[in-house]
């Protein structure tokens, strides 16, 4: 782990100053900065911001290096869950090879934290598990990627699925998930009893992917709310999509939201444009942890994404109506820092004792970086160059 000095940049588009990082984290930031033997980089007046955080996508089933994908699945959940399945078969899709495209496509645009949420299921077994875990091992130092053992086929109504769970736990997963209790397994109690048993068990927290809309929305809440205050996890489950929580009767949506921030309940959210989905200001409002992710791309769910949490947070912008300057900031930070708290990572800050992850655009404002997005020029991870002008260092696979 080299020091780096990072001089002649302007941290969040603010005064100019230079950033010191040693050992990992920010050790100073200010003007006319010094640092013998360590190793410098000229910023050239651009912008730095911290390093993107992707709090949710599917390393595991990236269709990235393969020729163009021909959608023709059908409109339902099940319908791209059973294809996919089908399709990672007939492919031979090798889980470490797509994971470390996709997490060196996404290193090039600056993410330096990724939680992935990894298929465990009867057909496949644990081995997207294993790819990914290898792919975790070889871009140590590159990129942090923390995994979630997901039951995408369903739990309950695929026996055996919850022992396959247990066994990816044992072998090194960060958290535990589950998808749409009562649209999925159509056994809600089952379903969360089993995941919030696993995750007692080892010690683990729990991320739910929660599709289910409206009403059945609320009430699987309702129900991850019930096991919350049960199990004593306050602060230990975080819902992705959470669609239900842009219900248009406004006081219910902003019931389920108050209990998300009694709880400490973080949300996960891919901005998608054709859902409800849960308001940035509202939750912010209220107090509660918000992230944002990429979700799967170039897959067989569907052809659109790139991996950039730039232009995501352009996206929740756009989602979100944030027109001004200022607002444009707190998309941002549902993309860098707040994502990152949002996964129990406080240092994820450009200040002093952040960790040392720091990623420079261009713009004549972070406004202006958003929107147009444009190749990054530096990407820092713990004070490790790891990409240049959109590009990681590291050569795909």
């Amino acid at each position: 782990m080299s020091d780096l000095l990072i001089k002649n940049t302007r941290p969040m588009g603010g005064a100019p100053a230079d950033i010191l990082i040693r050992q990992g984290s920010i050790a100073a930031i200010g003007q006319n900065l010094s640092a013998e033997g360590a190793v410098t980089e000229d910023a050239g007046g651009r912008i730095a911001i911290p390093g993107l955080v992707d709090a949710h996508t599917h390393l595991d089933k990236s269709l990235l290096g393969y020729p163009w994908y021909k959608n023709e699945v059908g409109p339902r959940l099940i319908d791209k869950i059973d294809n996919e399945r089908k399709v990672k078969k007939d492919f031979g899709l090798d889980a470490h090879v797509q994971s470390m495209r996709q997490s060196l496509q996404s290193v090039g645009y600056g993410t330096t934290l990724i939680r992935t949420h990894v298929d465990i299921d009867t057909d496949q077994g644990v081995i997207a598990l294993e790819g990914v875990l290898e792919t975790r091992r070889k871009l140590a130092g590159v990129v942090e990627i923390e995994i979630v053992a997901f039951p995408q086929s369903g739990l309950m109504r695929r026996p055996g699925t919850a022992e396959l769970l247990d066994k990816a736990m044992a072998m090194g997963a960060d958290l535990v998930g589950g998808l749409d209790p009562c649209g999925m397994d159509r056994d809600p109690k089952a379903h969360l009893d089993t995941i919030f048993a696993l995750a007692e068990k080892y010690g683990k927290g729990i991320d739910i992917h929660l599709h289910e809309g409206g009403e059945l929305g609320a009430f699987s809440m309702e129900m991850i709310f019930e096991r919350i205050r049960a199990h004593g996890m306050q602060g230990k489950v975080a819902v992705s999509h959470a669609f239900c929580l842009g219900l248009p009767d406004w006081n219910v949506s902003q019931a389920l939201i108050d209990t998300c921030a009694e709880l400490d309940v973080p949300i996960l959210t891919t901005a998608p444009p054709s859902r409800e989905v849960p308001s940035l200001k509202r939750l912010r409002s209220a107090g509660v942890r918000f992230g944002a992710g990429v979700d799967g791309f170039r897959d067989t769910w569907g052809p659109y994404g790139n991996g950039d949490m730039l232009e995501r947070a352009m996206l929740l912008g756009m989602k979100n109506n944030l027109r001004r300057d200022d607002e444009l900031l707190m998309a941002l930070d549902v993309c860098t820092t707040g994502g990152a708290m949002a996964m129990d990572r406080k240092e994820h800050a450009l200040i002093l004792g952040g960790r040392g992850d720091v990623v420079i655009v261009e713009g004549e404002t972070v406004g202006e970086a958003i929107v147009t997005h444009q190749p990054r020029k530096l990407v820092v991870t713990a004070g490790n160059v790891v990409a240049r002008d959109g590009k990681s260092l590291a050569e795909r696979p």
